[in-house]
C-alpha cells in the first residue's frame, strides 16, 4: 500500500478518536506523526510501522489520574491492531506495531526493542518537551485542578517533587531528565535544545514569584 494512502486511512480514524485531555487531542497525535516522520528518514527506519504507531499510539483515552494509567498504551496497542485488522492492513507487521505503541509509554516502562518502537518513543516524549511540553504540562495540571506550585517552596530547593500535588513538580519528576531517555542521537539534540527553553521559562517564573 502506498504511504499516501495509509496516511489518508490513519488519518480519518485518527479523527473519529476521543481525547483522554487536551494535551492528549488530535493535535498532540498529529505532532508526534510529524516527528516521527522526521526521525524515521534520519534512521532510515520502515516508515509504514513508524506512521501506523504513531497516528494511534493514543487510540485509547486514558486520564493521567485514572488507575489504568500504566495499561494506557497496551489498551491502545490492542485496539489498533483491531482496527488495522478490520481494515487488512500491514497485517505482517502488527507484532511490531503493537510493541511499537505499548512501548512508547513512559508510565508503562517497557524498553523499546526495534527501531520503529524507538522512534516512536522519542517522538511522543519530545512533544512533553519545549514550549508545546511546557503548555501541555500546565494544561494536565489544570484539568486535574492541581496547583501550579508549591507556596514555601516553588522550584523543589527543599523537599521532594510531588506531581501530584502541584504541577510544576512534574519538571522536577520527569520532564527535564528526559533528555536522556531518548533512543536516538537526533532527538536527543532535539531534546536537550528544548529542555534549555523550559530552564530558562523556570528561572524566568523565578524572579517573577521570588
Amino acid at each position: 500500500m502506498h504511504l499516501k494512502t495509509l496516511e489518508s486511512i490513519l488519518t480519518t480514524e485518527l479523527e473519529l478518536l476521543n481525547s483522554a485531555d487536551a494535551a492528549h487531542d488530535k493535535a498532540h497525535a498529529l505532532r508526534v506523526v510529524k516527528v516521527a516522520k522526521q526521525l524515521a528518514k534520519q534512521e532510515q527506519a520502515r516508515l509504514n510501522i513508524t506512521l501506523a504507531a504513531a497516528y494511534l499510539h493514543d487510540c485509547v483515552a486514558v486520564t493521567k489520574n485514572d488507575p489504568r494509567r500504566k495499561q494506557a498504551s497496551t489498551l491502545a496497542a490492542n485496539k489498533a491492531i483491531e482496527f488495522l485488522s478490520d481494515k487488512k492492513l500491514l497485517v505482517d507487521h502488527h507484532d511490531e506495531i503493537h510493541h511499537a505503541i505499548v512501548a512508547h509509554s513512559f508510565s508503562a516502562d517497557i524498553k523499546p526493542l526495534t527501531l520503529e518502537a524507538k522512534i516512536v518513543q522519542d517522538a511522543d516524549r519530545l512533544d512533553a518537551l519545549g514550549a508545546i511540553g511546557l503548555t501541555r504540562c500546565i494544561q494536565v495540571g489544570t484539568s486535574l485542578g492541581r496547583p501550579l506550585y508549591a507556596l514555601d517552596d516553588p522550584f523543589c530547593q527543599n523537599r521532594q517533587p510531588d506531581d501530584t500535588s502541584y504541577t510544576l513538580d512534574h519538571f522536577y519528576i520527569k520532564l527535564l531528565g528526559l533528555a536522556d531517555t531518548m533512543q536516538t542521537d537526533a532527538a536527543k539534540i532535539e531534546a536537550v535544545k528544548r529542555i534549555e527553553f523550559m530552564k530558562s521559562y523556570l528561572l524566568q517564573l523565578e524572579s517573577e514569584i521570588g
